[in-house]
């Protein structure tokens, strides 16, 4: 071995910006391991052409990546680097938007009050047979599972054809941002008494949703795109803490109007949170007003 070649520890950690302990740390871990080891003294020694690598991993680091992701990355070279680079500089730029967004809507709330800039409202949400399109997953791959599942609802519809007696719609059953998944339902409602569909896709089932009572509030154009649109749901989990009610299932983000993208101008979305009576839980004189009136619902609910 070419001694001339290799730079002990201290030397590398010193050319590298990385220190002896972390140096250590990622030679355990398999990220960066010595050209040679002294068998006698424990010595770890580095090739001269190793810092490169090493001040990579450093910056990699930097970004927050984990470690065994950095090996991963190291693994699959130059090319598919730089398309993970890319890709988590999309999610930092995608998480930095939400970030913006929850600071102005708290400056907002400092500056304006505890009021809300949505209105909500009560409506009586009717029984309705769906074709139901459900995934798992996070924020990031939320777009694409839309547009293929409606795109499958839509050629289901074609071989029927199939009535519908509303708007699409999508059920969250959870949180689903960057850090969590959780199961999200595309639906489609259609008449049950016209025509139904036959020789479901595969994750493709149809479903009977029961009567329920909704609180809803609308948004429209810049407040319609994400992140903004996370306000309305803040304003009607609000609402219906504030008013004593029980959340009785999961939130739907209902398409009014749908100008084909996400940040179109002409956009007007639902959110639209099932809701039930709580047990021997006190409310204000609002709620016991909202309770008395939901006990009769609307004739002509809006759907």
């Amino acid at each position: 071995m070419d001694r001339g070649n290799l730079l002990p520890i201290g030397q590398f950690s010193q050319a590298s910006g990385l220190s002896i302990t972390a140096l250590r740390h990622y030679d355990a871990s398999g990220v960066l391991v010595p050209a040679f080891v002294d068998p006698v003294s424990g010595y770890r020694y580095f090739r001269r052409d190793q810092v490169r690598t090493a001040q990579l991993i450093r910056a990699l680091r930097q970004l927050d990546i984990p470690v065994e992701e950095v090996r991963r990355l190291l693994g699959g070279g130059e090319e598919g680097l730089a398309a993970a680079l890319q890709a988590h500089l999309r999610a930092a730029e995608r998480r930095l938007e939400v970030q913006r967004s929850v600071v102005h809507s708290l400056l907002n709330r400092l500056t304006e009050g505890a009021g809300m800039p949505h209105r909500v409202t009560v409506r009586q949400g009717a029984a309705e047979r769906i074709l139901v399109r459900g995934a798992t997953l996070d924020s990031s791959g939320l777009d694409a599972f839309l547009r293929v599942a409606y795109r499958e609802m839509y050629e289901v519809d074609g071989r029927g054809p199939l009535t519908f007696t509303g708007p699409a719609f999508i059920r969250f059953h959870g949180v689903c941002d960057d850090e969590n998944e959780t199961l999200v339902e595309a639906c489609l409602p259609f008449w049950e008494d016209g025509a139904q569909p036959t020789e479901l896709p595969g994750g493709m089932t149809v479903y009977e949703l029961s009567e329920s009572t909704l609180a809803c509030t609308e948004v429209e154009g810049e407040a319609a795109a994400f992140p903004q649109i996370l306000g309305a749901y803040d304003a009607v989990a609000d609402w219906i803490t504030a008013h004593g009610f029980t959340f009785a299932g999961p939130v739907r983000m209902v398409y009014r109007r749908w100008a084909g993208s996400p940040d179109h101008p002409d956009n007007r979305l639902e959110i639209a949170w099932p809701i039930d009576e709580p047990v021997d839980e006190p409310v204000d004189e609002q709620g016991q007003r909202l309770r008395r009136a939901l006990i009769r619902p609307p004739e002509s609910p809006v759907h």
